[in-house]
């Protein structure tokens, strides 16, 4: 849709060039010097109607007649398409921006992921592999350009923004995830989102152990210091590097030859809302996977449950396995 225009556009300008230069090549050949002949062209072309640099014979006249009946077709016709391209362009963007924003008002418990960055991207990626519902708040147009075929539902906009925010759900969302390099701009969206949706969870990223805190104390439900975890995990390979490896191949998703984790809520194995022993739930027989860990009501975490442990409504279980039982587990408990 957008490369007619800009081939109609350099057509134009072609047309425009191509009158100048046979104006100035006409009135060279009529014995003019170069710069009066380029002069001679230009205040014909732009009609601005000043003196002949000399008087002009008949010949001479006949030539400016047609040199300037031509510029007056070809300049109008560039300035048509100029002006068709501006509006047609900017006609483009508010459709597509009311394109999105349709889309988006039809999400409900979607997650909010403010800036593409590295670490928004990689946010992405996770939340594609599960098939999440997404919006992206970005405010770079090239970004969203460079993007805007990978199937990402973009907002155009600054995330520290209620209005922006608003636009984007935020009173629909479950979640919120504050990507951007500053931790200013990130401390001032986690403000605003816990203001805007007081029930939201809100995971921030932080460049300074010392934003930490005052994330925390903002509203942020997690923090996130992307380079002391990476540091970390640095070190780890070389203290443990077998255990990190294996822990690596835990965390990946979406590929079929690696070890999956999996949460699962009590809902899901406990549909009758009976609460039900890891025994009496007997998930290894029926999915083929294990139970690993178990989330408390209140967030506390137990890991290696024992299977006497009886589950309570809002729990959850985290479960390990291979991709085939993983997919066994979701197909049986719809998760």
């Amino acid at each position: 849709m957008i490369r007619l225009p800009f081939s109609r556009i350099t057509m134009a300008l072609l047309l425009v060039l191509s009158v100048l230069v046979i104006g100035s090549v006409g009135y060279w050949m009529f014995g003019f010097s170069l710069v009066d002949s380029i002069y001679m062209t230009i205040i014909t072309v732009s009609t601005v109607g000043f003196k002949e640099v000399e008087p002009l014979g008949q010949n001479e006249k006949i030539f400016t007649s047609i040199l300037i009946l031509s510029s007056i077709f070809i300049v109008g016709y560039a300035i048509k398409v100029i002006t068709e391209n501006i509006i047609s362009r900017n006609n483009i963007v508010n459709l597509r921006r009311k394109r999105v924003q349709s889309k988006i008002q039809l999400l409900k418990d979607h997650i909010i992921v403010c800036g593409f960055g590295r670490n928004g991207r990689q946010a992405v990626l996770k939340l594609k592999n599960y098939n999440k519902d997404f919006v992206v708040i970005e405010s770079n147009e090239e970004v969203i350009d460079d993007h805007r075929g990978d199937g990402i539902l973009f907002l155009d906009g600054d995330a520290t923004q209620d209005e922006v925010l608003n636009l984007a759900g935020i009173e629909r969302a479950s979640t919120l995830i504050s990507a951007l390099p500053s931790d200013a701009d990130n401390l001032f969206i986690v403000l605003s989102a816990r203001q805007l949706n007081p029930h939201l969870k809100i995971i921030s990223r932080a460049t300074e152990e010392t934003s930490y805190q005052k994330l925390k104390l903002a509203g942020a439900d997690n923090v996130i210091l992307p380079d002391k975890i990476g540091g970390d995990h640095m070190a780890s390979l070389v203290v443990v590097p077998d255990l990190v490896e294996f822990l690596d191949n835990l965390s990946v998703s979406g590929e079929d030859d690696s070890i999956n984790v999996e949460q699962i809520p009590f809902e899901k194995v406990c549909p009758s809302g009976e609460e039900l022993t890891i025994r009496d739930l007997d998930l290894r027989r029926k999915t083929g996977c294990s139970i690993i860990g178990y989330k408390t009501p209140g967030g506390e975490y137990i890991v290696n449950p024992d299977p006497s442990l009886k589950l309570e409504q809002g729990s959850k279980l985290i479960v390990i396995g291979r991709p085939n039982q993983i997919e066994s587990l979701k197909q049986q408990y719809e998760v």
